[in-house]
C-alpha cells in the first residue's frame, strides 16, 4: 500500500491541507503512524480531529494491516517546521532556516542563516560565514528557525 499517498489524499481533501510528514515506526513496544498536517492559516484541534477520524477510516476501508495494532498521532508542524521536499523550501524562502548535511559544506555540517534561494536541485542559505549552496541530495535534516521576540518588560507593581 502507497501509505503516503492514500494518507496525502485523505488530508488534500480536508479543507485544503497539505501533508507535511509521515513516519511509521516501533517506538516503546508498540507501532506509531505520524502523520503531520499543515494549511495557509494555520490548525485548530476541531481540524486536527476531523483529519484524524478521516485518516482513520480511510486506513481502515484500504485494509491497512501493519502486523498487529498501531496508534495513530496526527498533529501540525509547530514553529519549527521540517523542510523535505524541494517545494517545502521554494515556499519558505526568505526565512531563517537550519540545514544539517550529511557531508560538510564550507567544513560544517549545520548550516543557519536566511534561505535565500531554492530550487529542485539545490538551496543556498545565507550564513554568518556567507552563502552556502547545498545540494538536496545532502540535506539531511532541515527546518524553519523560530525566533523570539524581545522579552515584555516588567511593569512596576
Amino acid at each position: 500500500m502507497d501509505l503516503e499517498g492514500v494518507v496525502g489524499s485523505v488530508v488534500g481533501e480536508s479543507a485544503g491541507m497539505e501533508l507535511v510528514d509521515l513516519t511509521f515506526r516501533r517506538e516503546g513496544g508498540g507501532k506509531i503512524l505520524r502523520v503531520t498536517v499543515d494549511r495557509e492559516g494555520g490548525l485548530d484541534l476541531d481540524a486536527i480531529s476531523q483529519v484524524s477520524q478521516r485518516i482513520s477510516r480511510r486506513l481502515d476501508a484500504e485494509g491497512f494491516d501493519p502486523g498487529g495494532r498501531y496508534s495513530l498521532e496526527v498533529s501540525s508542524p509547530g514553529v519549527e517546521r521540517p523542510l523535505k521536499r524541494p517545494s517545502d523550501f521554494t515556499k519558505r524562502i526568505g526565512q531563517k532556516v537550519k540545514v544539517k548535511t550529511r557531508e560538510p559544506v564550507e567544513s560544517s555540517h549545520v548550516h543557519t542563516g536566511a534561505l535565500i534561494a531554492a530550487d529542485d536541485a539545490v538551496v543556498t542559505v545565507a550564513t554568518e560565514a556567507g552563502e552556502r549552496r547545498i545540494a538536496h541530495d545532502n540535506i539531511a535534516t532541515a527546518r524553519t528557525v523560530f525566533e523570539w521576540g524581545p522579552k515584555p518588560k516588567r511593569r512596576a507593581k
